[in-house]
């Protein structure tokens, strides 16, 4: 298993930008693809955007392409969402996760929450003006 911590979550107006982060403990960090996810009230938790182990395959949600770049640092077991022209629909609870299952045989394609078997915490972006 691997732990995950994000940082970088808060309220921001339309607009916006935020960089959300995520360190992860141990040393399989850089065979694992690692993802984002979110869950806004009332709503399932939905992919945003994963990495493959390397970082030579990402994949985004359609709501966010263009707006949103994952990307990771695997001499410092970190990955990070890079977050611009943030809108209200983007309000909720962001997770990192990691397909800790699946060393160097995971990839892009797999984008349900039950494929990710290590979870942050989660970190609050709201948008709102």
């Amino acid at each position: 298993q691997v732990q995950l911590v994000e940082s970088g979550g808060g309220l921001v107006h339309p607009g916006s930008s935020l960089r959300l982060s995520c360190v992860a403990s141990g040393r399989t960090f850089n065979m694992l693809t690692m993802a984002w996810f979110r869950q806004a009230p009332g709503k399932e938790r939905a992919i945003v955007a994963n990495i493959n182990y390397n970082g030579g395959s990402t994949n985004y949600a359609d709501s966010v392409k263009g707006r949103f770049t994952i990307s990771r640092d695997n001499a410092k077991n970190m990955v990070y969402l890079q977050m611009n022209s943030l809108k209200p629909e983007d309000t909720a609870v962001y997770y990192c996760a990691a397909d800790s299952m699946r060393p160097y045989r995971g990839g892009v394609h797999y984008t349900s929450p039950d494929d990710y078997a290590s979870w942050g915490q989660g970190t609050q972006v709201t948008v709102s003006s």
